[in-house]
């Protein structure tokens, strides 16, 4: 990542003391990464309005979010694994794009319906893909079913999107509004933009014949387990009302990040995985297919609990992601929900964590 700077982006958004702690994180890092490999790559499956799909799932190695390289997020390290410079050109993003191809034709028995391609910033941010690369890769998935892309709101646009579109693909733009809370979304998570921004850019997604995938962030840094908890059910309800699937990310301890920082410190704990269960179960009634995908799941820096039922909390939630269940979380059971419940009643935001 090329030395983080407040010129990167515009000015006078986000919380500036956060911003500048978070370029003073970002800058120890000191990996350096291939432009032409992509950051990641992976089959799995995803539910969809259309259905469930086997997915392939693509993070483009790019320059990184700006927002990031100005500061940005706090709980976010995905910037600390871009290229070097700022920018990567059209070639070698196509470059990634075949190599994971090559990984599906080598791991997948058939091809994926859904493709999913992030950039750990805007795919639509087109100082990180540009117009070019974009049309390419529309073209190179066309005979796919489905499509998702990763856009903060300011990006969403209904003719970047008609690329899309116009090719016959049905397409859906992910967008990390993290919290329905403007609040929670400012101080806690260090995001600039308000929930009316994000329904905005949900009116130009419909206007494009694209949906809306929402992506919430289950317990950002400075929130109790309760409060965290309670900011998600609320959340999800109201991203019901303009999206047609909600994801919720728990927290993960990632490098680079004001997170890894407090969790070091003794300040903060990922949340608890029935934490995440006890959402998913109160919002089954949402209008809006709701999952969760909890990374490093039942690991110290992951969404964790006792370490005995992680694995089968984790299952649960794979089940309710699919089958849209509550009824699976009544099939696990284990004697840490005791100490589960208590931290709920008695943690608080200026003395937590209550338990590691």
């Amino acid at each position: 990542m090329s030395q983080p700077s407040p010129e990167v982006y515009e000015r006078g958004r986000g919380m500036d003391a956060h911003n500048q702690v978070m370029r003073e994180i970002r800058s120890r890092k000191d990996e350096t990464y291939d432009p032409h490999e992509p950051t990641r790559v992976w089959i799995d499956e995803d539910n969809t309005p259309g259905g469930v799909y086997q997915s392939l799932t693509i993070i483009l190695n790019t320059g990184g979010c700006r927002w990031a390289r100005a500061g940005g997020c706090t709980m976010c390290g995905y910037v600390a694994e871009s290229v070097e410079g700022g920018s990567v050109p059209h070639d070698a993003l196509m470059d990634q794009i075949d190599a994971c191809l090559d990984h599906e034709r080598e791991n997948a028995d058939e091809r994926s319906g859904l493709i999913k391609i992030y950039t750990s910033g805007s795919f639509l941010d087109e100082r990180e893909v540009g117009a070019e690369t974009r049309d390419a890769i529309a073209s190179a998935f066309a005979d796919r079913e489905r499509i998702v892309v990763e856009s903060l709101p300011d990006f969403v646009d209904r003719e970047k999107l008609s690329d899309f579109t116009d090719r016959g693909l049905a397409t859906d733009v992910a967008v990390g509004l993290e919290t329905a809370t403007d609040r929670v979304r400012h101080d806690c998570v260090n995001k600039y933009f308000d929930f009316e921004d994000f329904v905005a850019a949900t009116a130009e997604a419909d206007a494009a014949g694209a949906g809306v995938k929402a992506y919430l962030l289950m317990k950002p840094p400075f929130l109790s387990e309760r409060e965290a908890l309670e900011d998600m059910v609320e959340s999800v309800r109201r991203c019901a009302e303009h999206c047609h699937t909600v994801s919720m990310n728990p927290c993960n301890v990632q490098r680079h990040t004001m997170v890894e920082d407090l969790h070091f410190e003794g300040g903060y704990r990922p949340p608890w995985l029935w934490s995440v269960a006890a959402v998913l179960e109160r919002t089954a009634d949402a209008d809006a297919i709701v999952v969760s995908d909890p990374v490093g799941a039942g690991s110290d820096r992951g969404p964790h609990n006792c370490g005995d039922c992680d694995d089968r909390v984790q299952r649960a939630i794979k089940d309710f992601d699919l089958r849209q269940d509550p009824s699976v979380f009544e099939q696990v059971a284990c004697d840490c929900e005791a100490t589960w419940e208590t931290v709920l009643d008695e943690e608080t935001s200026f003395a937590m964590p209550l338990t590691r």
